[in-house]
């Protein structure tokens, strides 16, 4: 009797190796995450003033500052990425098919305006190295800069805080997280929701509870692998 064809797949076996698994360190991801934002930021607070008719003075003064915030940011993405893997794959069989979807497509959507606000400021940037004289007050850099700030400021950062209260209400749900870390993800996303737009340091809380759920995860991840080993 001739020997099945190695092409033909057994329904038995499953598709996805079982020896691949998230890493139990992978938590790092969402602070990496965290202190990259918190970084960028910072910069950008320090460098660039928070009003969409600023003049643009920063310009000629603090260009290469955002520039370097500007290159974090892509980075801080890749982190947020994985991290949103960790999250679903803590999750696991309790992901709830509606929150998930809220908590997924929001997380992308933050993603998607940091990513929008970014490339505006970068375009700023390289217009006024063509033309120094000509950008700074002209209608162009004023819609420039109007655009990064909403986008920033009020369009990635609620769907944040949309991010923090699917995500808390999953918490809740199938103990992702502790308790008290979901109830602080949802008194910082109504904060986030109201703030953003008018208190400059309001952007900063949202990679904070980033930061707290990831050394969190990480702590419990590393407390049941020495259980294991135990």
């Amino acid at each position: 009797m001739r020997n099945p064809s190695p092409d033909i797949i057994d329904p038995k076996r499953p598709l996805i190796h079982p020896g691949l698994k998230t890493p139990r360190a992978a938590a790092i991801a969402g602070i990496l995450f965290s202190l990259l934002l918190i970084c960028s930021l910072w910069i950008f607070w320090q460098s660039v003033p928070v009003s969409p008719h600023e003049t643009g003075s920063w310009l000629k003064t603090g260009s290469e500052r955002v520039s370097l915030a500007l290159n974090l940011i892509p980075f801080a993405g890749v982190a947020f990425l994985w991290f949103l893997g960790v999250l679903r794959d803590r999750l696991g069989e309790k992901e709830d098919q509606f929150f998930a979807t809220v908590f997924l497509g929001s997380g992308l959507l933050f993603l998607g305006m940091i990513f929008a606000a970014a490339s505006a400021m970068g375009g700023l940037i390289h217009a006024y190295s063509v033309a120094t004289g000509t950008l700074v007050g002209s209608p162009s850099f004023a819609f420039g800069r109007a655009f990064a700030f909403d986008a920033m400021q009020i369009y990635a950062f609620k769907m944040a805080a949309v991010f923090m209260i699917s995500t808390s209400t999953l918490a809740i749900k199938t103990q992702l997280v502790a308790r008290w870390i979901a109830y602080l993800g949802y008194a910082s996303a109504l904060f986030l929701l109201i703030g953003s737009g008018y208190l400059d340091w309001a952007l900063f809380v949202f990679p904070a509870w980033v930061l707290l759920v990831s050394i969190y995860i990480l702590i419990d991840n590393l407390r049941g692998s020495n259980n294991l080993e135990g």
